[in-house]
């Protein structure tokens, strides 16, 4: 089976070392530079597909234009992987697939869910990342976010697991 594995906005700022972004999650699971490159480096090595949603790339972009230091570079390492994605080079996963999100009936299914979700701290951000997640498991991937934020992870679909049938 395929698997997607979603990136999340604070892991993006991690990979691309973005000044005073250089770590996320909990203090009990620690994501720095290493292991994010490793995970990543996994995840090419064994195929996955790799997912910039819209809000993780606008989230990153705005981070890095107030971030201090060489703005510039860091952008550069953004601009490289948004081309990426443009062109659908692999691991990379199109934008066009992220656009049957971005339709009336979806937009209208985000405005009813939305604010419960934000009721829970949930950002509108991590809203549609977990609605990119929900795309990818219906059409049959093994989904995986790759976020430092437990709430977003909790809202990673579950796996289907297929039972064997017993014999009569």
């Amino acid at each position: 089976m395929n698997k997607v594995l979603i990136i999340d906005t604070c892991m993006l700022c991690v990979y691309l070392q973005v000044p005073y972004m250089d770590d996320c999650g909990p203090d009990n699971d620690k994501w720095d530079y290493k292991r994010v490159d490793e995970k990543i480096k996994d995840e090419i090595k064994n195929r996955s597909t790799l997912v910039l949603p819209m809000a993780a790339l606008i989230e990153t972009g705005n981070h890095i234009a107030q971030a201090n230091g060489d703005r510039y570079k860091h952008a550069l390492g953004l601009a490289d992987i948004i081309a990426k994605v443009a062109k659908e080079e692999e691991p990379w996963a199109a934008f066009t697939f992220q656009s049957k999100l971005w339709n009336e009936e979806s937009l209208l299914k985000l405005s009813k869910e939305w604010p419960r979700l934000a009721a829970e701290k949930i950002s509108i951000g991590d809203a549609t990342i977990k609605s990119v997640a929900e795309y990818y498991a219906r059409s049959g991937y093994t989904i995986e976010i790759l976020t430092g934020d437990k709430g977003l992870k909790s809202y990673q679909p579950s796996q289907n697991i297929n039972i064997p049938r017993r014999r009569k």
